[in-house]
């Protein structure tokens, strides 16, 4: 017999804004939907799960971001490029930390959420 093993139910990030704010950014870049039962001034937002992954839990904490994140998102672009993808999440909301771009086309960009959270972009199925 097989030993049974946890799954990963949510990555549950925190934030000192509103949760409902900030999981509609990430709602819009991922192209994911939000929970039906999460409205603004709510403590906590979901992002339904990916194909049976982990769904994206926000929930609000008293003290905002510090430090650099232990753990953040490479995310790969579909359908576009890597700059393409970079100028929508700034669009959205994201600001852009550094440029780890090679002259090869090979590297990511490191972007900050509205919350300051790091996440990459990198190279695009397009590039």
């Amino acid at each position: 017999m097989s030993p049974l093993h946890p799954t990963i139910r949510h990555i549950t990030i925190d934030c000192a804004g509103d949760p409902y704010d900030l999981a509609r950014f990430w709602s819009e870049l991922l192209g994911r939907p939000l929970s039906d039962d999460d409205k603004p001034g709510d403590p906590e937002a979901l992002i339904e799960g990916f194909e049976g992954g982990p769904g994206l839990l926000f929930v609000r904490v008293g003290e905002g971001k510090v430090t650099k994140n232990r753990l953040h998102f490479d995310l790969r672009p579909t359908g576009r490029t890597r700059a393409e993808e970079v100028a929508r999440a700034i669009g959205l909301g994201a600001r852009r930390l550094a440029d780890h771009t090679r002259p090869d086309g090979t590297g990511w960009v490191t972007l900050a959420d509205p919350e300051g959270n790091e996440f990459c972009v990198e190279r695009g199925e397009l590039d």
